[in-house]
């Protein structure tokens, strides 16, 4: 009998560890998330006061894919 017990509470503790790992994924994602969009916040606030960078990058962008749709292929 303590062998079916054994294996009912490592079953029951492996459950458990799945759920707090699945939990912590979680957490670390949402934490992520939240660091990712205060960091775009910040570098958006500090653009803003060069709006010259930025109307600069828009045209960069722009005329990069023209750009690469001129070169022949290779």
């Amino acid at each position: 009998m303590p062998r079916y017990s054994d294996e009912a509470q490592s079953h029951v503790s492996n459950d458990a560890k799945n759920r707090r790992k699945l939990l912590d994924q979680r957490r670390m994602e949402y934490r992520r998330a939240i660091e990712s969009y205060a960091e775009r916040r910040q570098l958006q606030q500090q653009l803003a006061d060069y709006p010259e960078l930025i109307a600069a990058n828009y045209l960069a962008a722009v005329q990069a894919p023209a750009r690469r749709s001129a070169q022949p292929g290779r």
